[in-house]
């Protein structure tokens, strides 16, 4: 006869496998961190060059910082995602047949579609990715108002 406790992980093994997913969903975290940081860099240089060209024209002004602003966000925000998937496929944490880069995209948007779950040795990169997603994306939307908000103010009256 088997016991109800065959095949279960112990409390030591829970705690060693939830540490493993954390450091690497961090190690992955912060690598975006990085790219978002260098596309901020990016952005700051792309708003200042646009803004200095355009200094007669603030309407064009506007419309070519913010566009130049939402596409290098967007270009990192994809970026980011392709590196969420390449962990996936790494560690091998999407079911088999599952495309990692949709799986990187509904948990990074906090979609959360649910038609996909990770493999359970691996179930606390959904999350990690969603968290990542979550400050990117609002770090993202700070530039934006920031951005936006300089743009605004340097246009002459």
């Amino acid at each position: 006869m088997v016991g109800p406790n065959v095949g279960r992980a112990t409390g030591v093994d829970r705690d060693t496998i939830m540490l493993r997913q954390i450091a690497f969903g961090s190690t992955v975290s912060l690598a975006n961190i990085a790219v978002h940081a260098m596309a901020m860099i990016v952005v700051i240089r792309a708003a200042r060059s646009t803004a200095a060209k355009w200094l007669s024209f603030p309407t064009l002004r506007l419309g070519t910082v913010m566009i130049a602003t939402v596409a290098v966000l967007m270009a990192a925000h994809l970026c980011e995602i392709a590196i969420w998937s390449l962990a996936y496929v790494f560690v091998e944490a999407t079911p088999e047949g599952a495309e990692g880069l949709y799986f990187a995209f509904v948990n990074f948007t906090t979609l959360g579609y649910g038609d996909i779950v990770p493999v359970p040795r691996w179930r606390l990169l959904g999350p990690m990715t969603a968290m990542n997603g979550v400050l990117l994306f609002g770090w993202s939307t700070a530039v934006i108002f920031e951005v936006l908000s300089r743009t605004l103010l340097s246009a002459p009256k």
